[in-house]
């Protein structure tokens, strides 16, 4: 393992070689208790840290102004956000939400109000909602602990946000509409969902238990069978009706984990027996197929693009198909699984070359593995009845002696894909209970118009964005905080930005003395920049401190409810926040 050194590389300096008197970088000095330092004319001269008291204050702005700027960047980075007006207001919500999330204690499940947040809103952004959703999930800790109203969200955010956190807290109540949680019953709850409440409220309640489900070991076992049951009829298969297969397959998975823990931990052994060394069954079977695919002449006369892409069964698709039917393990084909997608070249041929790429890819997979005949079904020839066109195949990967599992590929164009993932062929809507084709159709027209209403009004419009060119991120805070446009910070700006984040303006002034490396008054989008990567460094330590600690966990076998270390860890705990 490549351990962390922290030695003077890690930190480069902030002040250009001019400014010899400043050795300390801006990583130590908001990392720890900040001590009374003197002023003197063209330097800045630091007592040292191991001399300052108790009783010193942090500088808590320094730290918000961290959180700030490193979570909007994140953010922002996933989003791929291109518009002003979604960039101000995801600004606002941090700004609203940082101060007041950093003063609460910690969440029951060991996490600070502030990580639980931003985790809703990573999820989110990974899911690529807008701003206003993921303003939403930002606030929704805020709101819920009673420090913001709606109308306040309203007034200093804006109506969308608000409205969407008024609908997801009223999606949040659905579960104690009935009595008995049967499948009538649940089928019924999510059908009402997707007909009358804000799909993009959906969306945000869903984010909402996914974060939950993942840190629920604190609750007592009957709270988190009831809570993964609730998930298991409810939120897995609305999120399979909205289309975030992302979240569905994950609220399965860990709904499966708490309600019949041993189970899960049968497939889950099975399904990782199929790994061979450092490299998953997936990776190696998905880079053989693409070059085999890749290097045939005739396909590429064919498509200009070909991907492929691979994923193992989950662990409770595997165990519904484990148990169906008695059926053994070896007849369970879709454990591995690869699809085969065809971008056919343009031109008045491209539907019908697009077909005949996908019986070329066929015949080229025929060359690879052994198909297993009767599991062949060509939905090309004769599509389903929603309209979905796919060729599906079953092959047989066993090499050396060692059985594997089927591995099933599926074989369509792009177009076949879209349909299929995201149009009206789309098989999603009937996992949530909607077996009316016109109903799901009209659901999924709904679910789109809600999404491009948002982006009109938002301007969040990807293809304005001139090819080749990338939008620096860093660019943008520097943009959102330069509020006069004059292509600098003041400290008048720095100032302002201190007090909306609760900080004094005190903190304002150390914070310009420390990055304004040409002492002129202000910072330069050079300056603020330097200060980023400092960011971004900070932010990763708290990440990699995760990644280590799991693996000394596994290595030492101390686990967190050792006694000793939540004695240490309460101890530690109390000397960072102090």
């Amino acid at each position: 393992m490549e351990l962390l050194h922290l030695h003077s590389l890690d930190f480069p300096l902030l002040h250009s070689l001019s400014k010899p008197t400043l050795s300390i970088p801006i990583t130590h000095y908001l990392l720890h208790s900040r001590c009374r330092r003197r002023s003197t004319v063209g330097s800045v001269q630091f007592s040292s840290p191991t001399s300052c008291g108790g009783d010193v204050p942090t500088m808590t702005g320094g730290k918000m102004v961290i959180e700030l700027v490193g979570a909007f960047n994140e953010l922002t980075e996933r989003m791929n956000v291109l518009s002003t007006s979604s960039s101000r207001l995801l600004f606002k919500a941090l700004k609203l939400s940082i101060p007041i999330l950093q003063s609460f204690p910690l969440s029951p499940d060991g996490r600070s109000p502030l990580s639980k947040a931003l985790s809703v809103a990573m999820l989110l952004a990974h899911l690529q909602m807008d701003a206003e959703v993921i303003s939403a999930g930002i606030l929704r800790e805020v709101l819920e602990a009673g420090e913001v109203t709606i109308h306040e969200i309203r007034n200093e955010i804006g109506v969308g946000t608000a409205h969407l956190l008024h609908e997801s807290l009223r999606v949040n109540n659905i579960p104690s509409r009935i009595q008995v949680l049967d499948d009538e019953n649940a089928a019924a709850l999510r059908k009402f969902c997707l007909t009358y409440y804000d799909i993009r409220a959906l969306i945000l309640d869903l984010a909402l238990k996914l974060d939950m489900m993942r840190h629920l070991h604190y609750l007592p076992r009957y709270q988190q069978q009831i809570l993964s049951l609730q998930v298991m009829k409810i939120h897995a298969p609305l999120a399979h009706a909205v289309g975030t297969n992302y979240l569905s397959l994950e609220l399965e998975d860990l709904s499966f984990q708490y309600l019949f823990p041993y189970s899960y931990l049968y497939v889950d052994t099975w399904l990782r027996s199929h790994e061979t060394g450092g490299k998953s069954l997936i990776d190696i079977y998905k880079e053989q197929l693409l070059q085999t695919l890749k290097a045939d002449p005739l396909l590429t006369t064919l498509v200009d693009d070909i991907s492929v892409k691979g994923r193992y069964k989950s662990r409770y698709s595997t165990m519904k198909k484990l148990l169906k039917d008695g059926r053994k393990p070896e007849d369970v084909n879709d454990v591995l699984g690869l699809r085969v997608i065809l971008n056919p070249k343009p031109g008045d041929n491209a539907l019908e070359d697009g077909e005949r790429a996908c019986y070329r890819s066929h015949q080229l997979i025929q060359s690879l593995w052994k198909e297993i005949p009767n599991r062949t079904k060509d939905y090309i020839t004769r599509p389903k009845a929603n309209g979905y066109k796919s060729l599906h195949m079953a092959v047989d990967v066993s090499d050396n002696g060692k059985t594997r599992p089927l591995m099933e590929i599926q074989i369509r164009t792009t177009q076949m894909d879209r349909s299929a993932v995201g149009g009206t062929a789309s098989h999603s809507l009937y996992k949530a209970g909607l077996t009316d084709p016109e109903e799901a159709k009209r659901l999924k027209t709904i679910m789109l118009a809600a999404a491009e209403l948002a982006a009109l009004r938002l301007k969040d419009f990807p293809s304005t964005n001139p090819k080749g060119i990338e939008i620096d991120q860093r660019d943008r805070v520097f943009r959102l905080l330069d509020k006069n446009g004059d292509g600098k910070i003041s400290i008048e700006e720095l100032t302002e930005v201190m007090e909306e984040l609760g900080a004094p303006g005190e903190d304002a002034r150390e914070m310009m003395q420390l990055l304004d490396s040409n002492s002129d008054g202000s910072l330069s989008s050079d300056e603020f920049q330097m200060f980023q990567k400092q960011v971004e460094l900070v932010r990763s330590l708290e990440v990699r401190d995760d990644q280590y600690k799991k693996i000394l966990d596994e290595k030492l076998h101390m686990a967190d409810d050792c006694g000793l270390i939540q004695v240490y860890s309460k101890e530690f705990g109390n000397r960072l926040a102090s």
